[in-house]
């Protein structure tokens, strides 16, 4: 997919508030720090559309990016954070779970894993609800550039093992890294192939 055009288009900290659902939507959420924006530029070409930050959760809001005018990708809140109250993570928890279970243009969730990492109980757990409700997602894994090639297939088995515990099928499986441009075809071509199955609310 050749990108023609990429622009921000407005954050939102409440579902209700967001685009008109009328066009397909791919979502991007993860770990603080995962490299989603850095992600998210990459798949667009853009050098800083995305505002990437080295503070844990620096995304608070639901940031929606209109792609060729045909498509939105969405940068969601991170999970996992530490450094921010209860009260805060009640409400990103709860902006996050809104928008995911009640959103209808929503084509993927995009859930990003850290590759040089085992797996989290976190990402499990998460993986797990989307699983749980039915929602149509794909694991990225990140920052693969850190990694030795047998490393990453290592680390990759691991997670296939542990999701197999839950998972009769895994979900689709990416490796990514926003340095080397790797698995940017592969993920474009499986946005542009889903945006076939669009139907408009």
């Amino acid at each position: 997919m050749q990108i023609k055009s990429a622009v921000f288009v407005k954050s939102s900290s409440d579902v209700k508030d967001c685009p008109k659902p009328n066009l397909p939507e791919f979502a991007f959420i993860g770990r603080s720090n995962v490299g989603k924006s850095s992600l998210i530029n990459m798949l667009l070409q853009k050098k800083d559309l995305a505002k990437t930050s080295a503070t844990p959760g620096k995304t608070q809001l639901i940031n929606h990016f209109l792609v060729n005018d045909v498509m939105y990708f969405v940068d969601l809140p991170g999970y996992g954070y530490a450094k921010i109250s209860k009260t805060i993570k009640k409400n990103f928890d709860k902006l996050i779970s809104d928008y995911i279970l009640k959103r209808e243009s929503l084509m993927c969730t995009f859930v990003l894993v850290d590759i040089r990492h085992e797996p989290q109980p976190i990402d499990i757990d998460f993986i797990n609800f989307l699983g749980e409700n039915e929602i149509p997602l794909a694991i990225i894994f990140t920052k693969a550039d850190k990694l030795k090639k047998g490393e990453i297939s290592r680390n990759v088995e691991f997670y296939k093992r542990e999701l197999s515990t839950y998972w009769d099928e895994l979900p689709t499986l990416f490796i990514t890294s926003s340095e080397k441009k790797t698995g940017r075809e592969e993920l474009m071509y499986f946005i542009e192939e889903s945006c076939k199955a669009f139907k408009v609310f």
